[in-house]
């Protein structure tokens, strides 16, 4: 059966962002006076939603709910400037967009648009998801059936391309081969260190 889908995260594999995300839960933090996130804090909030970091990050505190509502009136476009592409990104998906289907299954939420909108990217991807787009955001394999279902294909039939233990768990649960990026921990079918070095492997 052949690949003619590759399946992108958004954070740790098409951009650098762990300073945008510190930045920006930072100054949701200093906003209500508490203290910037620990070193534990930033390794959380990388891989989880923005609901369950502000959870995380004000637990113990009587913020929460007031923290998710401040951050639903605050602008990201800000912090998209603090982004930075990983080297080989358009050129990857230049190649890739005549013949394969292309799709981001993220855990950001409304703030997925102006980042490949403001980077140029919108209109590599065939289908984005979301944790908006679904009741159930990753690892749950909700994103990925859904991305299936659009593309009417089979898991062995595409290439999720992640950096966590959360890629890691919604590639097992849904049979989809992993190509871990930069990331020799992480148990997966194969390991690149050069997201141009997916064209090797297809």
């Amino acid at each position: 059966m052949s690949v003619s889908v590759i399946i992108f995260d958004c954070d740790g594999v098409m951009f650098d962002s762990r300073q945008a995300n510190v930045n920006f839960y930072n100054h949701i933090l200093f906003h209500f006076g508490l203290p910037p996130l620990t070193d534990k804090d930033v390794e959380f909030v990388h891989m989880h939603t923005v609901v369950e970091s502000l959870n995380h990050i004000f637990r113990g505190t009587t913020y929460v709910a007031k923290a998710q509502e401040y951050r639903l009136k605050l602008d990201y476009i800000p912090f998209i400037k603090d982004m930075v592409m990983e080297p080989g990104l358009k050129e990857v998906l230049d190649v890739l967009k005549p013949d394969y289907g292309l799709a981001v299954a993220t855990n950001r939420s409304n703030t997925i648009g102006k980042v490949l909108e403001l980077n140029g990217l919108s209109h590599y991807f065939d289908i984005v998801v979301s944790s908006l787009d679904v009741e159930n955001p990753k690892p749950h394999p909700e994103s990925i059936f859904k991305i299936l279902n659009f593309f009417r294909i089979e898991p062995q039939e595409c290439f999720y391309v992640g950096d966590s233990e959360v890629d890691f768990t919604v590639c097992q649960a849904s049979d989809i081969p992993l190509i871990a990026y930069r990331n020799k921990d992480l148990q997966a079918d194969y390991y690149i260190d050069n997201l141009l070095d997916i064209l090797k492997i297809i």
